[in-house]
């Protein structure tokens, strides 16, 4: 009776004097790129409340490109006052870091998202249904697969503009990962992306039940990813007694200074730092497609419509290595000793797993997804470096990468036959003879993946691999290397199968995209051979960029 008197005496002195509750300080100006777009995707899910249908696809790409564009400059204007080196700071109660990684890796998300929008909005590539241009997502996607209200949706000409909102929300999250600078908000803003590409997996209009199939399991396998992720939050937590970044990393250097009664029992006990830091590992290694974490990647991009699997090839990989690289530089410095050799061993077994196993595809789609495999093993000796030259390397790497992946997905969406795009490899023979400028434009983007000299792949490795070797990680960069060599075969396969190669009488044909596909394939070449042959300006960038605010 005694505990219900006190509690109900807490309530009523705390009713009495709610002065004393002090209310949260939150920068909304350093904030404004992420709110920006969380703003635009609410917005963008009134329009469809309330806007009717045939405005909606007009409604929703403005407001879209309108909200990245807007976001976009907003970080732009973030860091000419200074957030990004000599103003950066932690912002939102904590929660946030804005610094120059954080600018530098939001930017970066916010042009690829910019440009997938222009994928997703395309609609002069399949032939027109019933008069009305059709785009890549399904007509009703709630509908049964072949059923009748699927063939009734078609023939109402539906379609599916909340790709746009969802889109949005999913950038939003993802503008939060990098930045996040307690674990909690990293979890909140892993579930907030993670979710919205959830469901755009499922709504390809053509091969409905391989698409389906293929979010089905990426919910799945990322559902596992989280609950480990949170489970290590959890350890970390009982470890530390806080969840924020620069509380865990004191104690791990410094041992627990103010021991909380509550925690007593728990904190500065090796066994649960070593355990919560490896599953926070995982589920962002996931996130990445590292390998043994990556059997979701082939699946899931060749079932998923290609413009979301061009956006989640770039997109995702940068958000992901943002947030593991604030995790693994300002969190756990302290441990250097104790995972710098398992990721050794994870960067090697990915460059090599992801370039032999890429060999063996028939699909382009599997194809780029073992390659997007071996480059997150690339990417990973820049993370190894643990220096500043590893950050910068890292940020321009994913960079260069995310341009050349948008790219190079967007023209596989060009090649066509009747059942839709045409990704089985052995259809491409004599592709460089019936279209040659298309056929070109992916041989860039495949020698770029390559990391031939004069193209964006080239500077990004090099970046990451005299890091490494700075560092003193040499056969990390012998192994890798290896794994390039291995990789250029079949990326150089490809394009002899496109020049060498008769054309087969019944090969697909190259479809003629609106000026949206056209705009996204053109900036990724641009953006490829300009970081190419002249790399040194973007590479200073990302050195400017490259300290961690602590």
């Amino acid at each position: 009776m005694s505990s219900v008197a006190s509690v109900h005496s807490l309530w009523t002195a705390a009713a009495g004097a709610p002065g004393k509750i002090p209310g949260p300080h939150i920068e909304y100006a350093q904030l404004s790129p992420t709110l920006i777009v969380l703003g635009a995707a609410v917005l963008g899910i009134m329009i469809e409340a309330f806007v009717p249908r045939r405005s909606r696809y007009y409604s929703q790409l403005l407001l879209s490109l309108v909200a990245l564009a807007a976001a976009f400059a907003a970080v732009i204007g973030l860091a000419a006052a200074g957030f990004g080196s000599s103003k950066a700071h932690v912002a939102a109660m904590g929660a946030v870091a804005v610094d120059g990684p954080a600018l530098f890796l939001q930017g970066t998300i916010l042009l690829v998202s910019l440009i997938a929008v222009f994928t997703f909005a395309e609609r002069r590539l399949d032939p027109a249904a019933h008069g009305r241009h059709v785009d890549s997502f399904a007509a009703q996607p709630a509908a049964v697969p072949g059923g009748q209200a699927e063939q009734a949706a078609v023939k109402a000409g539906f379609t599916t503009t909340e790709v746009f909102p969802i889109l949005l929300f999913a950038v939003g999250g993802m503008l939060i990962f990098p930045a996040a600078n307690d674990l909690l908000t990293l979890f909140v803003a892993l579930e907030v992306f993670s979710l919205p590409l959830y469901i755009l997996c499922a709504l390809a209009r053509r091969q409905r039940l391989l698409s389906q199939e293929s979010a089905l399991k990426y919910f799945l396998l990322g559902a596992f990813s989280s609950a480990f992720l949170l489970f290590g939050v959890a350890l970390l937590y009982g470890y530390a007694g806080t969840v924020t970044y620069a509380g865990i990393a004191e104690v791990v250097s410094d041992g627990a200074k103010q021991i909380d009664p509550a925690l007593a029992g728990t904190m500065s006990n090796d066994a649960l730092l070593l355990i919560g830091g490896a599953l926070v590992l995982m589920g962002l290694l996931f996130k990445v497609g590292a390998v043994p974490f990556h059997m979701w990647t082939p699946d899931v991009y060749q079932g998923a419509p290609t413009p979301v699997t061009g956006f989640m090839a770039a997109a995702t990989k940068v958000a992901a290595f943002g947030a593991l690289l604030r995790v693994l530089y300002v969190v756990l410095p302290g441990m250097r000793w104790d995972w710098r050799p398992v990721m050794w061993g994870i960067a090697i077994i990915t460059m090599l797993g992801g370039a032999i196993v890429a060999i063996t595809q028939t699909d382009i789609k599997r194809l780029l997804a073992y390659s997007s495999i071996a480059h997150a093993g690339f990417i990973l000796a820049g993370v190894i470096a643990t220096s500043k030259d590893g950050v910068s390397s890292v940020l321009f790497y994913l960079g260069a990468y995310s341009f050349v992946t948008l790219g190079a997905f967007a023209v596989v969406t060009l090649v066509r036959d009747a059942g839709g795009e045409a990704t089985q490899l052995s259809k491409w023979a004599g592709l460089g003879r019936r279209s040659p400028l298309v056929a070109a434009v992916f041989a860039v983007f495949l020698l770029a993946f390559a990391g031939i000299p004069l193209t964006s792949g080239f500077a990004g490795k090099f970046a990451v691999f005299k890091a490494a070797a700075q560092s003193g990680a040499g056969w990390l960069v012998v192994v890798g290397v290896i794994s390039s060599a291995i990789a250029a075969f079949f990326y150089i396969r490809v394009i002899v199968l496109m020049f060498f190669n008769e054309p087969k009488a019944e090969g697909p044909t190259v479809a003629v995209p609106s000026p949206l596909t056209s705009t996204a394939i053109a900036i990724g070449v641009t953006a490829t051979l300009v970081l190419g042959l002249a790399p040194q300006y973007f590479l200073e960038l990302a050195g400017h960029a490259g300290v961690f605010v602590r």
